[in-house]
């Protein structure tokens, strides 16, 4: 009783919060509609299936992993159709059950004196986070993304202290429906099924038979929905897909690879993302948009401005000849500064996307930082970006301190911002699922420095008194 009444109110803040979002910032736009159409045809006609504007026409798709979807589909159908509130309200519930896990996980892997303490730390972290809050909030995969990350590393530790069917079966539910969701979801698997194998080699005798049965089962289990994809996406497109294509195209469609190419040339923060990227196909190249690292020289701005206008009008179509252009551009940008362009600029965009100001489901400015433009937006995206640093600042420390865990949670970090190296359009939300091991890392941090301070001022009272 007095550990659900000690950690009632952080759950009580946390879910206030996200009521919160809730309300205010909750829309059902791009990606949440894409799922919803696949999880709506789902449950109406049984086929994983896009639908054709008004005509109603449904045609196969493979750009979406069935994970969401499905997820969607169970909403749907308990709450109404097309109900994405109902997805946003089940989200809530999962995100403060993995405020929970990650709470109780610290008990597991913190210094033996900071356990309890530590734990309360990063249960607040985690509930207080209005970074993940207005993911979770939203019709979209973060949230249970989030969920699966929790669950994942916390039956990670549960198997490295005690190893057994419950702890494996969780793991692998938790890694399998993290792939599903999303294809980096699969590096949870790769960051942390490690610490069950290690934990494998340890046993001896017996328990090592026992337990190889365990992670040959759990490796059946995990492969099965990935060998139906793939058959599915065979069958009905005669390509090889186990999990979805890099830019998210059917069989038979472009894939702008020239144009991805040129953007990966220049393209460095987010405004460029949403200005630019976000345009092409469908709507005006607007080379006034464009930063000035944009073109080596005058030539190259005539090319490009020449494209551009092709491009416009020609219908905002992406054809394969203007495609031919932008990657013949790249290829010459390339040849002449690639270590910028194949290192920096890459480099650039995944620290863009750990430390800009994560407001960009908030009603700001994409150029929040022209102070002249909205001074209020300005000061509190600078307060944004102050409050994410103090995440990050309390997860080095965190690593610093090596709690358990804490190299797998490191590797987890280190392989998805290499990952992100490749994307050619920063979003600060890509770097949302190492929030996770943010909230562990900084919860042992935050209360090593509480512990610290409070020893400090202890020690003075001290000293005063005998003074």
């Amino acid at each position: 009783m007095r550990v659900a009444l000690s950690i009632l109110p952080a759950l009580l803040v946390g879910a206030l919060l996200r009521i919160w979002m809730l309300k205010h910032f909750f829309e059902v736009t791009g990606d949440a509609l894409i799922y919803g159409g696949i999880a709506k045809n789902l449950l109406q006609s049984g086929r994983f299936a896009l639908t054709i504007g008004s005509i109603g026409e449904t045609y196969p798709t493979l750009i979406r992993l069935p994970g969401y979807p499905l997820f969607l589909a169970g909403c749907f159908k308990a709450f109404g159709m097309e109900n994405y509130a109902s997805a946003a309200w089940v989200q809530i519930v999962l995100d403060l059950a993995a405020c929970l896990l990650l709470a109780d996980l610290v008990r597991w892997i913190a210094p033996e004196k900071l356990k309890r303490w530590a734990a309360y730390c990063t249960l607040w972290l985690a509930a207080l986070c209005p970074f993940t809050a207005v993911y979770v909030a939203n019709p979209l995969t973060e949230g249970p993304t989030i969920f699966t990350i929790a669950l994942a590393m916390w039956c990670a530790a549960r198997f490295d202290d005690k190893p057994g069917w419950k702890p494996a079966l969780g793991f692998t539910f938790a890694i399998t429906y993290a792939a599903l969701l999303r294809p980096d979801g699969a590096l949870v698997a790769l960051a942390f099924a490690p610490v069950l194998l290690a934990r494998l080699l340890r046993a001896g005798g017996v328990e090592r038979k026992a337990l190889m049965k365990v992670a040959a089962v759990c490796v059946l289990l995990t492969s099965m929905p990935f060998a139906a994809w793939t058959w599915r996406n065979w069958k009905t497109f005669h390509v090889f897909e186990p999990l979805a294509p890099r830019y998210a195209t059917d069989p038979g469609e472009p894939s702008g690879t020239g144009w991805v190419s040129w953007v990966k040339t220049w393209c460095l923060d987010f405004a460029s993302t949403y200005q630019v990227y976000w345009s092409v196909p469908g709507d005006t190249l607007d080379i006034s948009k464009l930063p000035a690292r944009a073109y080596d020289n005058s030539q190259q701005y005539a090319e490009t401005a020449a494209i551009a206008n092709d491009y416009n009008n020609g219908g905002n179509a992406l054809t394969a000849e203007i495609d031919a252009r932008f990657a013949k551009l790249a290829r010459e940008r390339y040849e002449a500064h690639p270590v910028a362009r194949h290192l920096l600029l890459p480099a650039g965009r995944m620290l863009d996307m750990w430390v800009r100001p994560r407001v960009e489901n908030l009603p700001i400015d994409v150029d929040w930082w022209v102070y002249s433009h909205h001074n209020a937006e300005t000061r509190f995206s600078w307060f944004y970006a102050g409050l994410n640093a103090v995440y990050l600042l309390l997860g080095l420390v965190g690593l610093w301190l090596r709690p358990k865990l804490w190299p797998w949670m490191l590797a987890y970090m280190v392989m998805r911002s290499l990952l992100l190296m490749t994307v050619e359009a920063p979003e600060a939300r890509y770097t949302l699922e190492c929030f996770p091991m943010l909230f562990v890392l900084g919860g042992v941090a935050l209360y090593r420095f509480m512990y610290w301070v409070l020893a400090s001022v202890l020690k003075v009272n001290a000293s005063a008194g005998r003074g």
